[in-house]
């Protein structure tokens, strides 16, 4: 919609008498605010020009409307004075495309019959002035030129053509002006033809949709006339040629200020090159339309309403006509409407000119002879669509009835079809009718068939998108078929002759490679592509009946990725293979008695779960782990319930085939009670071991899921019953019970144990004192349990199994590498949400290092470093073992597990990790040695060997030094809750022995500790300061040691540990230099007193724990060098402060 304001109107008294006509101007109106000039709306105006005393404006379809003074004819028609906008008067076949007007005259720019535009001038007309006067003007000034006659209508002006190109026009005052071109090897020419056509082109354009698509598509009778789907096919004729239309106006206009702009003529910025893809995509679009209204017959019906509705408008019909052909009778809509594709071959041809005005190896040259490409191809391809829609037309003409109508389809195209019995199935009956009829997007078998009436009996429908298609060899059968495969059946066709076997091959593999969005090209009778992606619905196959499948396919099964959808809800993602899925693949089922869904995300093998993945239930209940064949199978952990329900339960360990076998911990959350043991069945079978809340701690037999047989009980206060079991907490049989001061009950028991016990036997009062019996308790613990190296295989096996391998060790170590580098690489793949770090850790991974080397102390980091990442991400075998110990391990000893009387089990479990570990480490690096053994020196020659003899350090390899550093940060947490349980009461006594002795000043406590007063110091440093120490003076001692063994509490392993403890004789040792004179060797008895000042004023808490801790994990490699006896003199201030007296 476009609105024009008229800013300074006037106004004229118009006076008339007789053949005279006087205009008499009256007052002049200032209009403080613009009004508009409603009569111009919608005429798509693209250019005004005023003059003194009248305006102009252009519109897009070259027309020219003027208002205002008519003294000199300035308006270009005889109607005066004009207050509304009416249209000058041009001859016929000239376009205006552009204006100006001056004081009393008006000049316009019009396209002509040539190429070349055409100047019109109407108005006031100048003559120059007498000779005489022309010879009196010589000393003088130029006069102006006198006023003579003027012209009412536009006039051509003949000297126009001398001028060249003109490419816009101006006036001022009584001055004209035009701006032209030198027509430079044709550049000028070839702009100028563009426009001119393209204008033309609209001008039509716009004529159509007003004089015939717009009154046809506002008739009431159109839709019931057209019927569906015709009349909603004419809806999207129009639309996608008003989309043509607007493009074709805009492209013009643009072109015009192209030309009128001669400083940025940059034939790279033409909208024919920048938005190449815009307008081919809008002539498919436009093309297709009209083609669909075509094959489904809507021309016939639209051809009566036109007849109607033009029947007495002659002078429209020839309008139409006069840029389409010369057609005499009916006006023919097929041809009219299929008339714009015909531009696109004047745009290959004026671009072609274009390109010829630039060198071969400029921009300009490629991005021209690109458009000419593409323009050309697409008009020949539009032809082919218009011939395809013209015989797909005819086709259905032909074979008109009900059961073809089924068929037809306003994008369906025929391609060819065996009416002449020209194809027939293999081993068909001699009397049996088929007819093949093959389309664009489906090939259609009939059966029962008589072509010439359209009737068949039954038909079948195969998408191409979904077939495969191949020649049969000859094998001198005298056959020529055609292999034909479909995802559900697959059958031969057979020609009758050599030629119609290549006839249908070639149409057949050009009309899937067509519908497979390629070129469809192709000529040879080959193969068709075997891997495509489409989308088919089963109907039969027993597996995938009635689903919908959307994704990869391979020669007629679903193979790669894609999307299967059942019309009950099922769905599946993810990857197939051989029509199976296999692979990663996510998993949704509806459960209709919940109204839930159940849902797996994990990996698939021939169609069922196996491998590991994570199904939820409907019920609540979440499994993670392995599967096989649909079974849980291996390790995995099924978590049922929440912590707010009725019950809850997380089970963890060994299934077999559906059932918990094997070892597993199972946390009843509700009853507060966790399991640790064997199973069998879903039930516990075996040894095992359960601790409640309330501190109970029991080991034993269990058979059918209760604790049956022999057992060791120990309660909260450190009563232990030994003896024999028949129910859960229920003694009956022999045993001994032994009290916490060491007396001791032998004899026959039964009852429940939380409810009271019937004893008959004998009461021992033994002579032994409390502190042993304690001792004796303790070190009856663990026979009835799971040895740790028994517990997890499942996880090891798991892993041992992502590398390729039978069993553990069992496997080539080249297959577990690549199989490691595709699993890093796959993740990266389908992780696209990964962190920078996280994906630069993947990225570095995917290198296979240098593992068949032998094992150096130069190349022994590099193995450190890799076992570093690879356990840093769970996307990687040995990362995936890690995070699943360490869940495993969270599970047993985290809640009702961090009970201190598994203590020694959570120690022996996690040295077992370490061995299990260390084997997969080997068999990747096998250059590594044995446990405990060293590292041999690289190779190097003899007097250098000799050389460095002395220089060269011994590295001992153990599962714990390279290991340990890698899981026990992660299984810290529960691991010191442990310790700190097992050493709570000697943890209270050294606790309050600190206390009791960080209360007294530092020389006092010197002297206490018996330090030698040559190692006190009598001055400390503040902020550089030097201040003495005085006899009041606290905390001013050893200050930097003190501070160093404090990091003790901050470090997770027994080796990072130990180097703060190193560190903090190091720093003792620095302070005490300065007081002394000369070299000096520490002795123990000098060491220890000072060391134990050391750790009273670093008061670390659970310091008993960490010593055990040390004691337990350290390397036994160093258990007797120097770190060994620091860590001897640690443990020794410890047990000294919990054996100070208090009083």
């Amino acid at each position: 919609m476009t609105s024009i304001y008229l800013l300074k109107p006037f106004i004229l008294l118009l006076n008339k008498s007789c053949s005279t006509t006087t205009y008499i101007p009256l007052v002049q109106v200032l209009r403080l605010q613009p009004l508009c000039v409603k009569s111009l709306t919608g005429h798509e105006v693209i250019k005004v020009a005023a003059g003194s005393h009248h305006s102009l404006a252009l519109t897009a379809q070259c027309q020219v409307y003027s208002w205002g003074s008519n003294m000199c004819g300035q308006l270009g028609h005889v109607n005066s004075p004009v207050t509304v906008p009416q249209q000058a008067k041009l001859s016929e076949g000239l376009g205006v495309w552009d204006l100006s007007a001056g004081q009393s005259h008006s000049l316009l720019l019009a396209d002509g019959d040539c190429v070349q535009p055409v100047l019109l001038y109407c108005g006031q007309q100048l003559e120059p002035l007498s000779s005489q006067s022309k010879q009196s003007r010589s000393s003088c000034q130029r006069s102006p030129i006198s006023a003579g006659s003027y012209t009412v209508r536009p006039a051509l002006l003949p000297f126009c053509v001398e001028m060249g190109y003109i490419s816009s026009v101006c006036s001022g005052g009584q001055m004209c002006a035009v701006l032209a071109d030198h027509n430079v090897m044709g550049f000028i020419s070839a702009i100028h033809e563009l426009g001119s056509r393209e204008r033309q082109f609209y001008c039509w354009l716009s004529d159509v949709r007003k004089l015939l698509l717009t009154p046809l598509r506002n008739r009431e009778s159109m839709c019931p006339a057209l019927r569906e789907p015709c009349s909603h096919l004419f809806f999207s004729l129009c639309e996608s040629f008003a989309h043509l239309t607007t493009l074709v106006g805009r492209h013009a206009a643009s072109l015009n200020y192209f030309l009128q702009d001669a400083r940025a003529r940059d034939v790279t910025s033409l909208p024919l090159v920048t938005h190449t893809e815009y307008f081919l995509d809008t002539y498919k679009k436009y093309c297709s339309a009209v083609g669909d209204f075509q094959v489904m017959g809507g021309f016939q019906s639209l051809h009566k309403l036109s007849l109607e509705f033009l029947s007495g408008q002659q002078a429209a019909l020839s309008q139409l006509r006069a840029s389409h052909q010369s057609v005499s009778g009916d006006i023919d809509l097929v041809s009219l409407l299929y008339w714009p594709l015909q531009q696109l071959h004047h745009y290959n041809r004026l671009l072609l000119k274009l390109e010829a005005c630039y060198d071969v190896l400029t921009i300009e040259y490629q991005l021209l002879h690109q458009g000419c490409s593409q323009y050309e191809a697409l008009s020949l391809s539009l032809l082919k669509k218009k011939k395809e829609a013209e015989a797909t037309f005819l086709f259905w003409r032909t074979h008109s009835g009900k059961a073809t109508e089924v068929l037809r389809l306003s994008q369906r195209r025929v391609v060819c079809e065996s009416s002449n019995r020209s194809l027939t199935p293999q081993n068909a009956g001699r009397f049996s009718n088929h007819w093949f009829i093959l389309f664009n997007d489906v090939l259609v078998h009939t059966q029962g068939t008589i072509p010439s009436q359209s009737f068949f009996s039954t038909h079948h429908v195969y998408p191409l998108t979904c077939l495969w298609v191949r020649p049969v060899s000859e094998d001198g059968s005298g056959l020529y078929a055609i292999k034909i495969t479909c995802p559900e059946e697959s059958f031969t066709l057979v020609a009758s002759t050599p030629q119609e076997k290549n006839k249908w091959l070639r149409s057949l593999n050009q009309a899937v490679d067509q519908v497979l969005g390629g070129g469809g090209q192709g000529s040879s009778p080959g193969l068709t592509a075997m891997s495509r992606t489409a989308s088919y619905a089963f109907t039969a196959d027993e597996r995938y009946k009635d689903a919908l499948y959307t994704g990869s396919w391979l020669a007629g099964r679903v193979h790669g990725r894609g999307t299967m959808k059942w019309p009950d809800g099922r769905m599946y993602k993810g990857n197939f293979k051989n029509g199976l899925e296999d692979g990663y693949g996510e998993y949704l089922m509806p459960n209709k008695e919940l109204n839930k869904t159940d849902s797996y995300q994990g990996q698939w093998r021939d169609g069922k779960i196996h491998g590991f993945g994570k199904y939820k239930y409907a019920s609540g209940e979440v499994y993670e782990g392995c599967f096989c064949d649909g079974q849980r199978h291996g390790y995995g952990m099924l978590s049922s319930g929440k912590l707010g329900r009725a019950s809850s339960s997380i089970f963890i360990g060994h299934w077999v085939h559906d059932k918990k076998t094997g070892y597993g911990v199972y946390d009843d959350i509700t009853r507060g009670e966790k399991y640790m043991g064997q199973w069998l069945d879903d039930q516990r079978h075996g040894s095992g071991a359960v601790v409640t809340q309330y501190g109970v701690y029991y080991e034993g037999i269990f058979k059918e899921n209760k604790m049956n047989g022999p057992g060791l009980l120990v309660s909260e206060d450190d009563t232990v019953f030994h003896g024999e079991f028949s129910d859960d907490w229920t003694v009956n049989g022999k045993g001994v019970l032994t009290l916490v001061n060491g007396d001791s009950l032998d004899g026959v028991f039964s009852g429940e144990w939380s409810s009271g016990l019937k004893v008959v036997g004998t009461y021992t009062k033994p002579a032994f004192d409390g502190c042993e019996s304690k001792e004796r308790n303790i070190l009856q613990l663990g026979q009835y349990v799971v040895a740790a190296a028994q517990r997890w295989i499942c996880v090891f096996d798991e892993c041992w199994s992502r590398l390729g391998c039978d069993a553990a060790g069992r496997g080539e170590r080249t297959t577990a590498w690549e199989n490691i580098a595709v699993t890093i690489t796959t993740a990266r793949r389908q992780s696209p949400d990964l962190s920078k770090s996280h994906s630069k850790v993947l990225e570095s991974l995917e290198f296979i290092p240098q593992y068949h080397e032998p094992v150096t102390t130069e190349n022994y980091d590099n193995v450190r470093r890799y076992l570093t990442k690879a356990c840093e991400t769970p996307h990687h075998p040995l990362g995936w073992l890690v995070e699943t110990l360490v869940t495993a391990y969270r599970m047993t000893y985290v809640g009702v597990g961090s009970n201190r009387r598994l203590l020694r089990q959570a120690v022996q479990e996690l040295l077992a990790y370490l061995t299990h570990f260390y084997s997969i480490v080997r068999f990747l690096f096998p250059g590594l040695p044995e446990d405990g053994n060293v590292i041999p020196a690289p190779a190097a020659s003899n007097s250098r060997r000799n050389s460095d003899r002395t220089e060269q350090c011994v590295v001992v390899v153990s599962c714990s030094s390279l290991l340990l550093p890698l899981l026990l940060p992660r299984l810290y947490p529960p691991l010191f809750t442990l310790y700190c349980l097992e050493e709570e009461q000697e943890e209270a006594d050294y606790w309050d022995r600190i206390l009791r002795l960080n209360k007294q000043p530092d020389q006092s406590l010197l002297s206490f500790l018996g330090v030698q007063e040559k190692f006190w110091p009598h001055w400390m440093s503040i902020l550089g300061e030097k201040k003495q120490i005085v006899s009041s003076s606290k905390d001013a001692c050893f200050i930097s040691a003190v501070e160093t063994l404090q990091q003790i509490s901050t470090t997770f392993t027994p080796s990072d540990k130990l180097v703060v403890i190193q560190k903090t004789f190091e720093e003792l040792t620095l302070e005490v230099k300065p007081l002394l004179n000369g070299d000096f060797l520490w002795c123990m008895d000098d060491l220890f007193p000072l060391f134990l000042y050391v750790v009273l004023r670093a008061r670390i808490r659970n310091l008993g724990a960490e010593v055990c801790l040390i004691e337990d994990l350290m390397d036994p490699n160093i258990q007797h060098g120097e770190m060994g006896m620091m860590f001897t003199t640690l443990k020794a201030c410890y047990i000294q402060i919990q054996q100070e007296s208090t009083t």
